[in-house]
């Protein structure tokens, strides 16, 4: 067994396109993904599970059907399951996302933004 530790910034130097995230570890059935964002992504939810979003560098803003939250780097926002959100950044925001195997980025919707799943870097 190799004792390394995963370095994100290392792993997030890997690739540089938006909107498609990258596994880097599992946990159970859970993925550690990461992701670049920037611009406006799609309204979505995921009827089966919670979704975790933690800013690792810059802000990404989430946006629900009335309100929003702004989240900066060192902080985190769990969208409840089944909740609707759009997800934006200004400019390049680099996040951390925790979900189940197999979830959708685009959840149940199909669009020029769904990503590959289970893309391992």
């Amino acid at each position: 067994m190799m004792y390394e530790p995963i370095n994100f910034h290392e792993k997030l130097s890997l690739f540089s396109e938006h909107w498609s995230p990258k596994v880097i570890a599992e946990m159970n059935d859970y993925q550690f993904k990461l992701v670049k964002v920037k611009g406006e992504f799609v309204w979505h939810d995921h009827k089966e599970t919670d979704e975790v979003f933690i800013v690792l560098e810059g802000e990404l803003t989430i946006a629900f059907r009335d309100g929003h939250v702004t989240l900066s780097k060192g902080e985190m926002y769990v969208v409840p399951k089944g909740v609707e959100h759009k997800p934006f950044a200004e400019s390049e925001c680099q996040i951390m996302l925790i979900e189940p195997r197999g979830v959708v980025n685009t959840g149940e919707k199909s669009t020029e933004l769904t990503a590959e799943n289970d893309v391992w870097l």
